[in-house]
């Protein structure tokens, strides 16, 4: 697979097979991902990779507390502003219909909406996910390195033949997560990444990328 299939078929996959991921791919993935450039070489990026009962038993304990309604965890960062100017916000309108129609939700419906939710607590079926955490005395700029090295974790799954799906989601609940994978206490979690075979019988819909020029600015002759 070239690096223009990988970056053209890379999507967030909401529905895996229970087929194992080897310890031995994986490896392979997350060594050649160090590659991933960062600023001044300090390589930010904590990584706790979580399969087999581990994985089984945050699975359950994240499941359960959500369906039971539990209060979230603050956040430790702001997702989003608290006002989402043009045209973000209507991007981030257009996913969230997609993604429910995909789905067959409508918007009223919340308690389907909140069964679609959970699905993330379950990493959407997937037999391994990866945590990411950053140092909380790292800046901006390091946050930026994180996004490089996870995208390129994600392009090598890919090369792999495997999917992923990166997950805030899970920022939401970060100290049930702690309570399996035991971070030290300066770190804090960004995202999980649900790794995995795709589900092919699992329907979606591909969202729809802003063209070239609304987002590109060539400056030359």
């Amino acid at each position: 697979m070239d690096v223009y299939e990988a970056v053209t078929s890379r999507r967030a996959v909401r529905g895996f097979t229970d087929q194992p991921v080897s310890r031995e791919v994986l490896e392979r993935v997350l060594t050649a991902a160090g590659c991933a450039p960062s600023g001044s070489n300090i390589q930010p990026w904590n990584i706790y990779v979580v399969t087999g009962a581990p994985l089984a038993q945050l699975k359950k304990l994240a499941t359960e507390r959500v369906a039971a309604g539990d209060p979230w965890d603050e956040r430790e960062y702001v997702m989003y502003p608290p006002v989402m100017k043009s045209p973000y916000d209507e991007r981030r309108a257009a996913f969230g219909r997609d993604r429910y129609s995909a789905l067959g939700i409508v918007r009223e419906d919340w308690e389907a909406r909140t069964r679609a939710a959970i699905a993330n607590w379950d990493c959407f079926g997937a037999p391994a996910a990866l945590f990411c955490y950053v140092d909380r005395d790292l800046g901006l700029p390091q946050w930026s390195d994180l996004g490089m090295y996870l995208q390129t974790v994600m392009l090598l799954l890919r090369s792999e033949g495997l999917h992923s799906c990166p997950q805030m989601a899970w920022s939401q609940i970060r100290k049930t997560v702690a309570d399996i994978v035991s971070p030290s206490d300066e770190l804090m979690l960004f995202c999980g990444m649900s790794i995995g075979y795709e589900d092919v019988t699992v329907d979606f819909v591909r969202n729809a990328r802003a063209p070239l020029e609304e987002t590109v600015t060539f400056v030359d002759d």
